[in-house]
C-alpha cells in the first residue's frame, strides 16, 4: 500500500517511521473492512430487521443498540487507538524534518499562483474547542515561525486515515464532485472557482486540470496548513491562489465566482455556520453560477450513518453525527437559492485505483445549488 507522494513537499519517512505507519493503515483497512461488518450483522438483529417500513433508523436508537456490544466496543478501541497512533508516529517524523520544510516552503513562495495570509482572521470555536480529529493542536496550531507542521503531518495521517481509498494524490472528492457536476449540468467552464476549506489543497488541484482556463481559489483558516498546500501546489505545478479566510465571510466581492465548492468541510462546522457559509455562497455567485458541498453524509444509509455518529463522539468531529439530521434544501432556501434549483445526489468516486484494499469505504453526499 503507498504510503508515499512524488511532490517536493512531502516529508519523508525513514525504514522505522515507514513500517510504523505501514502497521497503522494496515490495522485500519481490517478494522474497517473486516471487523466493522460485525457491528452490521448486529445492527441488523437487534434494529432493522424490526422496521417493517425499510426506513433509517435515527443515530440514538443505532447508537444505543450498539453501545455495549462486546464487538463493538472492540471495534471502537481499534478504531480509536489507531487514530492517535496516525498522529504518535507521523508527528515526530514532521518534527524531525521540519526546519528543511520550513526553507522548502519558503523557497517556492512567488513562483506559482499566490499565497496571502491574514492574522486577524479568527479560529471559529468549532474549531478551537476541541482537538479535530484528536490531533494534538488540531490544524491551526503555530509551532515555530512560518510554520508547515499541520499541513505537511496532514499529507501523511491522510493518507493512511483513507487507507488508500482517495488515490495516490488524495485527490478523490475533487475529481468526484467534479464528474457529479458533469452529470447533472452538463460540461460546464467555469472562469472562476473557490474551494472553502481547503486544507492544504488535496481537493482543489483537479480543477486546476479540469478548468485550465479558470482562476482557482482556496481559502482556510489554518496558516501552517495553507503555507504547505501552496507549496505543494507550486511542487505540483498547479496554480492556485490560496487565502486565509473564514468561509463564513469571506473579503471577495459579490458576484466573484461561477463556481464555489466544498470537500468535507460542511461537517467539521456548525448548525449555524453551516447557514452562513451557504448565505456567503449564494453572495459570492454570479447569476447562473453553482455552489456544490460534498461530503461523507449518508442519512438513508444505517451502517454509514452509525459510523458518522460514532465518530462524532469519538474522533472529535462534534457535529458529524447532527449534519445527518439537517434539512439541506431548506438551508440552501433560506440562504436565497431558490428550491427547484437545489439538487442532491449520492457521488460515486472517481478513483480507479479499486482494488482489495485500495477502495473508497466512505459514501459521498452531493449537495447543490445554482444561483
Amino acid at each position: 500500500m503507498r504510503n508515499n507522494s512524488d511532490h517536493a513537499m512531502f516529508a519523508d519517512a525513514n525504514h522505522d517511521e515507514q513500517s510504523a505507519q505501514s502497521f497503522i493503515k494496515t490495522l485500519r483497512v481490517f478494522s474497517m473492512r473486516n471487523f466493522f461488518r460485525g457491528n452490521e450483522t448486529i445492527l441488523n438483529e437487534k434494529v432493522l430487521s424490526k422496521r417493517t417500513d425499510g426506513s433509517c433508523p435515527p443515530r440514538r436508537e443505532m447508537r444505543e443498540a450498539l453501545e455495549n456490544e462486546p464487538h463493538n466496543k472492540w471495534w471502537s478501541s481499534m478504531m480509536r487507538t489507531t487514530q492517535e497512533m496516525l498522529y504518535d508516529t507521523v508527528g515526530p517524523s514532521i518534527e524531525r524534518q521540519l526546519p528543511d520544510l520550513v526553507e522548502r516552503a519558503k523557497s517556492l513562495r512567488g513562483k506559482l499562483g499566490s499565497l496571502t495570509l491574514d492574522d486577524s482572521v479568527e479560529v471559529p470555536p468549532y474549531l478551537s474547542a476541541v482537538d479535530m480529529h484528536c490531533k494534538p493542536g488540531s490544524y491551526q496550531q503555530e509551532m515555530i515561525a512560518d510554520d508547515v507542521f499541520a499541513g505537511a503531518e496532514f499529507d501523511r495521517t491522510f493518507r493512511l486515515y483513507s487507507m488508500g481509498g482517495l488515490g495516490p494524490n488524495l485527490d478523490d472528492m475533487g475529481f468526484t464532485l467534479a464528474a457529479w457536476m458533469r452529470q447533472q449540468f452538463g460540461d460546464i467552464g467555469p472562469k472562476r472557482v473557490l474551494d472553502m476549506g481547503c486544507t492544504v489543497g488535496h481537493s482543489t488541484l483537479p480543477y486546476c486540470d479540469l478548468f485550465p482556463d479558470a482562476e482557482i481559489h482556496a481559502i482556510d483558516v489554518a496558516a501552517t496548513c495553507l503555507r504547505y498546500g501552496h507549496a505543494r501546489a507550486v511542487a505540483m505545478d498547479k496554480e492556485v491562489h490560496f487565502s486565509q479566510q473564514n468561509a463564513e465571510h469571506t473579503n471577495f466581492e459579490d458576484g466573484s465566482f461561477d463556481l464555489v465548492v466544498s470537500h468535507a468541510i460542511l461537517h467539521e462546522t456548525s448548525r449555524r455556520a453551516i447557514r452562513a457559509i451557504f448565505k456567503e455562497c449564494y453572495r459570492l455567485l454570479a447569476p447562473g453560477g453553482l455552489m456544490i458541498h460534498l461530503d461523507g453524509i449518508t442519512p438513508d444509509k444505517p451502517l454509514d450513518k452509525y459510523y458518522s455518529d460514532w465518530m462524532s463522539i469519538n474522533n472529535n468531529e462534534p457535529y458529524l453525527g447532527t449534519v445527518q439530521d439537517e434539512d439541506f434544501v431548506g438551508i440552501c432556501t433560506q440562504a436565497g437559492f431558490d428550491a427547484d434549483k437545489v439538487t442532491l445526489g449520492d457521488a460515486e468516486s472517481q478513483f480507479v485505483g479499486k482494488a482489495s484494499d485500495d477502495k473508497p469505504v466512505y459514501g459521498y453526499l452531493a449537495i447543490s445549488a445554482q444561483k
